[in-house]
């Protein structure tokens, strides 16, 4: 039998909570702005920027990393604005957050780009004859319809960020208590020897936190399923 996992390795799954949870809040705005744009609006470049969206799915998270790195250093693009300010994102908690929303943003793009486009455009049709302002068809149409796509897409999201090793280990580093998340601890410990047992606890708690938050999604889903004129099972 499992002891129980010891301060450093709770600290290590609070810390991939917090990473995977700020990850997933900040990636939402984005994930339904892309998402909307690609399901309702016709633009040049559109193709591009839905293989821009999904790139960070097909290349190496490493290179995410990297580029971040880039993007981000002291001498990056947009590192020497932040430093400036006294923001600093590479190997930081920030870093870590934004290295796993990165890598979760294409699974929730297209949860809720394909939830955006199952909507009838006759609805928000019927809405708009009858006076419905756009701003009131998103809130009282749009969203609650679209709402199962929002809840897949997160839970994608987060799981993505709670499983993400090589853009985060790169871009933010492996500091315990700052920037060592699960995945990177069991990596830390499988160098060292003895480690086993520790890595086994942390499979476990990470199972554990994965199962619940599918029956945590299963839930919702069954909540909303009466909203959208679907029989709760």
């Amino acid at each position: 039998m499992l002891a129980p996992p010891t301060p450093e390795e709770w600290t290590a799954v609070i810390l991939s909570l917090q990473v995977s949870a700020m990850a997933t809040l900040g990636a939402l705005p984005f994930g339904f702005f892309l998402a909307w744009a690609l399901a309702r609006w016709r633009f040049p470049g559109k193709t591009l920027l839905s293989a821009i969206v999904t790139l960070p799915l097909v290349i190496p998270p490493v290179v995410v990393g990297y580029g971040l790195l880039v993007l981000f250093g002291r001498n990056g693009f947009f590192g020497e604005t932040l430093a400036a300010i006294g923001m600093r994102l590479p190997f930081s908690w920030g870093g870590a957050a934004l290295a796993a929303a990165i890598m979760g943003l294409p699974l929730m793009v297209r949860a809720i780009r394909l939830s955006l486009e199952a909507i009838s455009p006759e609805l928000e049709e019927a809405a708009a004859s009858l006076g419905a302002p756009p701003f009131r068809r998103l809130l009282t149409i749009t969203l609650p319809l679209a709402a199962p796509g929002f809840i897949t897409g997160a839970l994608l999201a987060f799981a993505r960020a709670l499983g993400e090793f090589g853009a985060t280990i790169t871009f933010a580093g492996n500091v315990p208590g700052q920037t060592q998340t699960v995945p990177i601890a069991i990596y830390t410990l499988l160098q060292s020897p003895g480690g086993e047992i520790a890595v086994a606890r942390l499979a476990v708690l990470s199972l554990i936190v994965a199962l619940a938050a599918l029956l945590a999604s299963e839930w919702l889903a069954r909540r909303l399923a009466p909203r959208r004129g679907e029989p709760a099972s």
